[in-house]
């Protein structure tokens, strides 16, 4: 189940297609059942969790927080259980990326398509540490962004 939650109120969002996206995203990547929780909050709310959990004090466009932190990317999550078939939770900031439009050249949709999927991959255990790892990263960011 894909839970959505707006807490913002400057940019509108169509939770529906958010919704939507989401879900094409997790059918092509064959994890449909499992949970994806996504809250749309304020920057200042953002920038506490990325201030305490990355030790960034800055308020950023996403920050993705895996249920399965040890994902190894392109290796299937194996739930045990049923309370493990949860992906985890993105946390998105509609007033940083509508700010940060300029530097991607991209509509605020393109861009909020871009980071959910961005977001997922994370997830997943995909990263972009090393070039390698970012190419493979990239690659399937392509492949799903075709999918929405």
């Amino acid at each position: 189940m894909i839970t959505i939650k707006n807490s913002q109120r400057r940019i509108t969002i169509d939770t529906k297609l958010l919704h939507h996206q989401a879900q094409t995203i997790l059918d092509a990547l064959h994890y449909s059942d499992f949970d994806l929780g996504i809250l749309l909050t304020s920057e200042p709310a953002i920038q506490k969790l990325n201030r305490e959990h990355r030790q960034q004090d800055k308020p950023t466009d996403i920050l993705s927080f895996a249920y399965h932190p040890n994902a190894k990317p392109g290796k299937r999550i194996q739930a045990k259980t049923a309370e493990d078939k949860n992906l985890g939770d993105l946390i998105l900031c509609p007033s940083y990326i509508q700010k940060d439009l300029p530097r991607w050249n991209q509509s605020f949709d393109e861009r909020m398509k871009v980071l959910l999927v961005h977001g997922i991959c994370h997830l997943l255990g995909y990263d972009h540490i090393e070039d390698e790892d970012y190419k493979v990263m990239q690659r399937l960011e392509k492949k799903l962004l075709k999918k929405i």
